[in-house]
């Protein structure tokens, strides 16, 4: 792409890497292109960071046609920069925005673009009939960040969600799009007030079958096989940190059972001491231990609400990739030149 540059002329110290909070602080430039019906993706520019202009009118506040994506840049110990799997976040966000009717940045441009952690594509035409945009934009915007977990990696408590639902079988839950995340919030609330770090989502129609905890997606483990839910209900996440950790458990000789999951089942096998892990996974966190899960009132403890040692790998594996400390053999690293 043809990408015109403006550098800001204020730009702001760097904060302090021991101080910083997850998505509090936004560097001094952000990358912008606009879409029309008629010209297609055009524009492509790099700005200094700044409020957007919008028309109260603008289908995004109506309709929530938008979609985003979220990944991280790392710096390796030799001082390079390198992505994390960021093709897959563009054929992700390319799905997204076809099922909310939006035009899909072509894979290629948003590899292109994405110098930053967090995209996101708006409809923008001010028009309050129900149709397709004529108006679009991708942006991009960077927020430097310090580990998710400042005092390591920790358990959380997580109660299971049996009033509402987060998707449905034909709905947008696969798509990464805010309403997701916006119906979502009250019963995490819910769940915060009672004590829990957040809640475990059944399905939309039989009310029994896991599919995501909070906004990740959610693995058991019961000896030498690792469960979680399929993603071809179109309900759940097609979540990158997900397929990695799939690859890297198969090439470890784990087996791996993506299928349906009877919360009621995953009772009976926490009773019965056969669930020796369970964990979230996710950009942010990567991994995200569930050391207490609350199932229809009742709470199980797991694996004595300490981080399991196949989470632990996980994260370490992970990590050690995404920051250049633990060799790529997978082709997952997207080095910035």
């Amino acid at each position: 792409m043809d990408i015109r540059i403006e550098k800001t002329k204020n730009p702001q110290p760097k904060p302090d890497p021991a101080t910083l909070k997850f998505g509090a602080t936004y560097t001094d430039h952000m990358f912008i292109m606009d879409w029309t019906d008629r010209g297609g993706w055009q524009d492509a520019r790099i700005v200094p960071f700044a409020d957007f202009s919008l028309s109260p009118a603008a289908l995004v506040f109506h309709y929530a046609q938008e979609v985003f994506e979220g990944l991280k840049a790392y710096r390796t110990p030799e001082g390079k920069v390198q992505m994390f799997r960021v093709d897959e976040n563009g054929k992700r966000m390319a799905n997204s925005a076809a099922r909310m009717a939006l035009p899909p940045v072509p894979v290629e441009q948003f590899v292109e673009a994405v110098e930053a952690l967090a995209s996101v594509i708006m409809a923008v035409n001010p028009d309050l009939a129900l149709h397709g945009p004529t108006h679009c934009l991708f942006f991009i915007v960077c927020s430097p960040v310090g580990s998710y977990y400042a005092g390591g990696l920790q358990c959380n408590s997580i109660l299971v969600e049996d009033e509402d639902v987060r998707a449905v079988r034909g709905g947008t839950g696969f798509a990464k799009c805010g309403g997701n995340y916006a119906c979502a919030q009250r019963a995490s609330n819910r769940a915060v007030e009672k004590g829990y770090s957040d809640c475990l989502w059944l399905d939309g129609v039989e009310r029994k079958y896991v599919e995501e905890v909070g906004g990740m997606n959610i693995m058991f483990k019961a000896g030498n096989t690792v469960m979680t839910p399929q993603i071809d209900t179109g309900s759940v996440l097609p979540g990158i940190t997900r397929k990695s950790i799939i690859e890297l458990l198969k090439t470890e000789g784990y087996t791996v059972e993506e299928k349906k999951i009877d919360v009621n089942e995953v009772a009976q096998l926490l009773d019965r001491g056969q669930i020796d892990e369970v964990w979230g996974c996710g950009t942010a966190a990567v991994i995200s231990p569930v050391g207490r899960l609350c199932i229809h009132g009742k709470d199980h403890t797991i694996n004595s609400f300490e981080t399991g040692p196949m989470a632990r790998k996980l994260y370490d594996t992970l990590t050690g990739i995404q920051w250049g400390t633990i060799p790529d053999t997978h082709g997952w690293v997207f080095p910035i030149d």
